[in-house]
């Protein structure tokens, strides 16, 4: 008897050891982690019977499910976000986890009739007069393998601390691979402070692309920052509010110089959501901002004050059909519009008056939709397109005008983990003065998560 129960102890200790814990759930689909516990309950001796060795089997079963479900609860999906972590690490009873993850991703492209001067598929970027020398283009780039670092503390004072590092290698010049942090925050209690996307981006507003710009009216960018986000009715409304370090990006002449800012921008939004697990949106976003100047001719400082708005959203309209989009209009926000960023346009030398500058209008849309085929199998389409608009003319003919960005794919999941998607993209730049070009590009993705 006591040689069988000796054998059960040790058949519980080695299930426990690896700790391996599967589970599902239903917003998901099925998220399946190794968890290995870093300490563990144990039997305190190996005579002790079948029923404490199940107890603290239970107990360390416990453990690893509920490291599971920190990570499914904290996931944050949308364009460009990591998938859950494959290995996750934790402490006994749970108090502390952490993961490490990331995807290797290769993407190869082929431009025609016309190219981009850049990586991805910015329409801003492409040459308004033809030669010999952007006709066409082959490019190879795995810039955009990710890594990433989460740990999650479960204490009583703050709840749920959630702590993410994650960076890629989009760092230096093209070609270059040098490291870039793109994310560095903790969050508990609805608060995140540090590194994170724009408060102004709505994550899941925007379909899944191969070209890693995306939509160019869409609004990713990363910003150091103080937010607070609080959901309430269920859950079926959420409210956020932040305080963003600025990036102005504007043009100067004689009479204006830069100057350090010295306001931060403050984005707001109101989220509605419905269904089972509050998977289809809508939300209103705003953004301020006030920017700062020199007057060479007097002397003085001058500030112009930016805005915008945005009406954003993702709808399941069935299994198997969801729609992306998004519109935005503004003031002197070009860091909130992708085609826009570092393109000076935040504000210019008024064309009526050089002695004075003016914010910019601008606007954009896109709109896309996903069918899923199958589980494994989606075929993605959209539009998008940006425009500067006049006011009191036009500092410069070569300034951009409009930009249009077309694209189409389909997406293969060959396992959980590893995806081969084919992508086509078509896009045109216009400037004020009429002259126009557009470029093509069809490129494949293979990427494989971790």
């Amino acid at each position: 008897m006591k040689t069988f129960r000796l054998l059960i102890v040790a058949l519980l200790l080695a299930t426990t050891a690896s700790a391996q814990h599967r589970m599902r759930s239903a917003r998901n689909g099925e998220y399946t982690p190794t968890v290995y516990l870093i300490s563990m309950h144990q039997v305190d001796t190996v005579y002790s019977d079948v029923c404490a060795a199940q107890q603290v089997a239970a107990l360390n079963r416990l453990a690893a499910e509920g490291a599971t479900q920190d990570y499914l609860e904290t996931h944050r999906p949308g364009f460009q976000q990591t998938e859950l972590p494959q290995f996750v690490f934790a402490s006994k009873n749970n108090k502390f986890s952490f993961a490490l993850g990331g995807y290797i991703a290769l993407r190869t492209a082929y431009e025609f009739e016309g190219i981009v001067d850049n990586l991805d598929f910015v329409p801003y970027d492409i040459p308004i007069t033809s030669n010999y020398a952007n006709r066409q283009k082959l490019t190879m780039d795995a810039s955009t393998s990710r890594l990433f670092l989460k740990a999650i503390a479960n204490t009583r004072a703050l709840g749920r601390i959630v702590v993410y590092v994650d960076g890629d290698f989009r760092g230096g010049a093209q070609g270059s691979y040098v490291p870039r942090l793109r994310s560095a925050y903790v969050s508990f209690k609805g608060f995140t402070i540090g590194r994170d996307i724009t408060t102004f981006c709505d994550l899941q507003a925007a379909p899944t692309t191969i070209d890693f710009q995306g939509p160019n009216a869409y609004n990713l960018q990363f910003a150091t920052m103080l937010r607070y986000e609080v959901s309430f009715a269920r859950d079926h409304l959420t409210f956020g509010l932040a305080a963003e370090m600025p990036n102005v990006s504007a043009t100067y002449n004689d009479y204006f110089a830069p100057l350090p800012q010295r306001m931060p921008d403050f984005p707001v939004y109101l989220q509605v959501a419905w269904g089972a697990n509050r998977e289809s949106h809508l939300r209103a976003s705003a953004v301020f901002r006030n920017m700062y100047a020199h007057n060479l001719r007097t002397g003085k400082n001058t500030s112009l004050f930016g805005w915008g708005t945005q009406f954003s959203g993702h709808i399941n309209l069935c299994h198997w059909l969801q729609f992306f989009m998004n519109g935005i209009y503004g003031e002197g926000i070009t860091p909130y519009i992708q085609d826009l960023k570092g393109a000076g346009l935040d504000f210019t030398p008024n064309p009526a008056n050089p002695e004075q500058i003016q914010t910019m209008p601008m606007w954009g849309w896109q709109a896309a939709a996903q069918i899923n085929l199958s589980r494994r199998v989606a075929l993605s389409g959209g539009y998008s397109m940006v425009r500067i608009e006049h006011k009191n003319g036009y500092f410069a003919n070569d300034e951009y005008r409009q930009g249009q960005y077309i694209f189409g794919n389909i997406f293969y999941s060959m396992t959980p983990r590893c995806k081969l998607a084919a992508e086509y993209l078509y896009g045109t730049r216009k400037n004020m003065d009429g002259m126009k070009n557009h470029a093509n590009r069809a490129q494949v993705l293979l990427q494989y998560n971790f």
